[in-house]
């Protein structure tokens, strides 16, 4: 099974579905690859640098950059590279994303949080996150993207409504013309 074709909804639940491709602490970078079904090792980052949470996409979307929607999954622990999970969207960093010699492209980060969350089971919207929380998560992908010779530039920070509205454009993004 394509791991990015699967339904964006859970049928039980009716929230979204994530797929993770970087697991939380880790230094290596995954990608699925829809051609092979597994995941690829796109990326490893200097030591001391890894991931702050569970990263992946959202199946059956697709963003401005061509590939399905990003988020940012908190939850308790890492989960296995490869999980499909049910996450609730709580906001969204607004971002453009630059190659070296490129054209800025709007690369938005979801940020959820998984349905089977303790720690952060009251979170349900950015203002419930931990002070400086954001910024922390905005620098990382600064420096992750600078490595590896782009830019990021967050341009808003934005509440669950927004995020919803995004998911439904990636949704209609990906449905065949």
């Amino acid at each position: 099974m394509n791991l990015s074709q699967l339904p964006t909804f859970d049928p039980e639940s009716r929230e979204v579905t994530a797929v993770i491709e970087t697991p939380k602490g880790s230094p290596n970078k995954y990608d699925y690859d829809p051609d092979c079904g597994a995941l690829r090792l796109k990326a490893v980052m200097p030591e001391g640098t890894a991931f702050p949470y569970d990263f992946g996409f959202i199946p059956s979307t697709l963003g401005d950059d061509g590939d399905p929607l990003d988020v940012l999954v908190f939850l308790d622990a890492p989960v296995i590279a490869g999980c499909v999970l049910t996450i609730r969207l709580i906001g969204v960093i607004e971002a453009e994303q630059r190659e070296e010699a490129g054209e800025p492209e709007r690369n938005d980060r979801l940020l959820a949080v998984a349905i089977h969350a303790h720690t952060h089971e009251h979170v349900h919207r950015l203002e419930d996150l931990r002070p400086n929380l954001l910024e922390e998560i905005e620098e990382f992908f600064r420096h992750y993207n600078k490595l590896r010779g782009r830019e990021f530039k967050p341009l808003a920070r934005s509440g669950p409504d927004r995020a919803r509205q995004l998911l439904e454009k990636g949704i209609a993004a990906a449905k065949p013309a």
